[in-house]
């Protein structure tokens, strides 16, 4: 009996061995692993609170401008973002263009600047205005609302729906913290200011919307591309 078993312990010890050695294995890979994710998500989720209290400080320092401080600073960014022919009008009666230039390929940049406070929000009346001069009055390619608060769910649909981009708080931090306007450009408004392809025959759109939501685009004004 003892010779049986030992013989039978001789042929099966390394079998057994084998799978304690995989299961030891298998256990501290399971636990590398785990520590790992847990240490991935720790560091993400710390590092998107470092990025939140850094867009917070320096939105702290937005808010503490003035509306014309903002508006040159708004200008700055601009420039630090390739554009060209940066102006700010600093005055009334602008017609909704604080800031006018060119975007990096050329096209044509129009902003509307107001530093509210953060628990305000632009109504759909100041985006009315807007939508009404950026591109009928300055020719606008890309027309941006930029705001230090948000937007009301009506300026947001104006903005949609008429291709302004509504540039509202949290992207203004990240706009400060260093993304570049052609990155937030098409991520609120569906304002892409990109030119679609024009019809030879007559200069429209040439979209696939249906006729009755096209609108014809009357030449600009004499005005229009005066130097400011």
């Amino acid at each position: 009996m003892v010779l049986a078993l030992a013989l039978a312990w001789k042929t099966v010890w390394p079998y057994i061995v084998g799978l304690v050695l995989v299961g030891l294995l298998g256990g501290i890979t399971w636990w590398l692993r785990r520590t790992h994710l847990r240490t991935v998500a720790e560091h993400r989720a710390w590092q998107t609170e470092e990025e939140t209290a850094a867009r917070e400080r320096s939105m702290a320092e937005v808010d503490a401008m003035t509306w014309q401080r903002f508006e040159r600073y708004v200008a700055e960014l601009c420039r630090r973002d390739g554009c060209t022919q940066v102006v700010v009008s600093g005055k009334s009666g602008d017609l909704g263009a604080d800031v006018v230039g060119r975007m990096p390929d050329g096209r044509r940049l129009v902003i509307q600047c107001k530093h509210y406070a953060p628990h305000r929000t632009v109504p759909s009346g100041d985006m009315q205005k807007f939508l009404g001069t950026a591109k009928a009055e300055h020719a606008a390619d890309v027309a941006v609302f930029v705001a230090t608060c948000d937007f009301t769910r009506d300026a947001e649909r104006l903005a949609v729906k008429h291709e302004i981009v509504a540039m509202h708080r949290n992207l203004l931090g990240a706009w400060v913290r260093g993304s570049t306007l052609e990155s937030l450009i098409p991520l609120n408004g569906a304002g892409d200011g990109r030119r679609r392809p024009r019809s030879p025959r007559d200069g429209r759109s040439a979209t696939t919307r249906p006729a009755a939501d096209r609108r014809p685009q009357s030449p600009p004004g004499p005005g229009n591309h005066r130097p400011r």
